[in-house]
Parts: structure tokens; C-alpha cells; sequence
């Protein structure tokens, strides 16, 4: 009963607490009216326990309620519901009934007034309540190497621990070039030239011979820091794509794509 309790959890709305918690808040937006895809819509702010993830009601006590909205949206006249949005995402704060019949209807969209709220880490479309450990990392991988948005809407790891090898790289990178006389002014600076100098070759190499074409750009250049740890090299082998195998994960990492 733990565990299915406990994959109930793992696939139920994702608490809007806990996600900017995994994600880190870094500023708020004024507050906009949009039409919403009910698809996106993926998390509450106060009732995670009343809706499932597709937003189904499952406490019997509010069907009342619920069949009352259903009857009063009938008409056209409900009014937006109230959303915060998390980088491709949504959270219900007002209207969650509303967003259940929505759904339960088949309408694609549904009208709204959004509050968007900036993040460390990005959200993309696939991340669910699942996911979040691996974004809390993620987020403190940005605290040390705070790296550019255009790049920071493209990263995804499933693991949480893989952040952290790849934030001891890029320091470890960053403390030798600083031991050549080429020390870096701050953590912006360093995160922009290690993902340029650093990372993209690497990258680049790897997909010019074929390997790793279906992953994401710091997903191939965690499978490849992973080979050189096992190899235990300081540099990078002119041999570098024949050395580098298959990655053992596939799950989630096309997903987002």
C-alpha cells in the first residue's frame, strides 16, 4: 500500500510550493489575460488532494460542487480562472473546478488571468511532480554555474547527482584555466565560456560522428564526462566518439522535444 500510495503522490498535481521550491523563484511578472491549452495546466496552489493529475475529481464530497459548475458553465458565462505560470507551465491559485470540467469536456483552452513567476530552473512541458528532484539539483547546479537562459530552457538530467558532477567539472575547468592566467571576473563569466569552450566542442564532436544525435546538448556532454571519469583522463582523447557507448537511459529525455 506504501508504494502504490506513494506512485499516487509521484503522478498526482504538482503543489505549486513545491515546484517553485525545485525551481527557484527569481522575480514576478505583471499579471495578463491568456487562453490557456488545458494540457499545460499541470499543478494547483492549494488542492492537490481533491484532483488527480488530469485533474478528475477524486474527493467525493466536492461532486456536488463540481456538477453545479458544470451546470453554470453551460451557459458561457464562467469567469477566467486564476493561474501562476512556470515557465511552459500552469497552477491552478482560483477555478479548479472550472479546469476540471474543461478537461472532462474536451475543450483544448480555457480563458485566464496569469501571473507569471521567472525561474532558476527552467520548466519545460514535460516536467511533472516526478521530476522535481532532479530540478532542485538542477537549480543548484545554476547557483554555481549560472548559465544563459537561451541555454538554461534546454537542460534536462534524470538524475539529481549528475548536476553535481557536472558543476565540479565546470569549476574544476574553470580553477585551471585560472592556474594558466586566465581567471574569470564572476560566475556569469565562467558559466558563459565553459558551455563555449568547453562543452559545445565536445558536443559538436560527438554528433559529427553520429553518437548521442537524440539527446539534449548537456546530456551528451554528461554521457561524455562520464566516460572520461571511468577512464580516469585529464583531457579529452583525440578517440573521443569510439570511446563514447550508447547512454543506458532513454526514458523521459525526448519528451520535452
Amino acid at each position: 500500500m506504501g508504494g502504490l500510495r506513494g506512485r499516487r503522490a509521484a503522478d498526482g498535481l504538482m503543489p505549486l510550493d513545491d515546484a517553485l521550491g525545485a525551481l527557484g523563484g527569481d522575480g514576478v511578472m505583471g499579471r495578463r489575460f491568456a487562453e490557456v491549452p488545458l494540457g499545460r495546466i499541470v499543478g494547483t496552489s492549494a488542492r492537490a488532494c481533491d484532483f488527480d493529475a488530469e485533474f478528475k475529481l477524486v474527493n467525493r464530497r466536492l461532486r456536488d460542487r463540481w456538477h453545479g459548475v458544470a451546470k453554470v458553465m453551460e451557459s458561457g458565462s464562467e469567469p477566467p480562472v486564476d493561474l501562476v505560470q512556470l515557465g511552459e507551465l500552469y497552477f491552478v491559485v482560483d477555478g479548479h473546478h472550472r479546469v476540471s470540467v474543461a478537461r472532462a469536456r474536451g475543450w483544448p483552452v480555457v480563458p485566464a488571468q496569469v501571473v507569471q513567476i521567472c525561474t532558476i530552473a527552467y520548466a519545460m512541458g514535460c516536467l511533472r511532480l516526478a521530476h522535481l528532484p532532479s530540478k532542485a539539483a538542477e537549480r543548484r547546479f545554476l547557483d554555481r554555474v549560472p548559465l544563459p537562459a537561451d541555454v538554461r530552457a534546454d537542460l534536462w538530467l534524470d538524475e539529481p547527482a549528475d548536476w553535481s558532477r557536472l558543476a565540479d567539472a565546470a569549476e574544476s575547468w574553470a580553477f585551471r584555466r585560472a592556474l594558466d592566467g586566465r581567471p574569470f571576473t564572476d560566475r556569469e563569466e565562467l558559466a558563459g565560456v565553459w558551455w563555449r569552450d568547453e562543452v559545445l566542442p565536445v558536443i559538436t564532436r560527438l554528433r559529427d560522428a553520429g553518437k548521442c544525435v537524440d539527446l539534449r546538448d548537456v546530456e551528451t556532454y554528461a554521457v561524455a564526462l562520464a566516460t572520461r571519469d571511468h577512464h580516469g583522463w585529464h583531457v579529452w582523447p583525440e578517440d573521443l566518439p569510439e570511446r563514447v557507448g550508447a547512454p543506458a537511459r532513454q526514458g523521459v529525455r525526448r519528451l520535452g522535444r
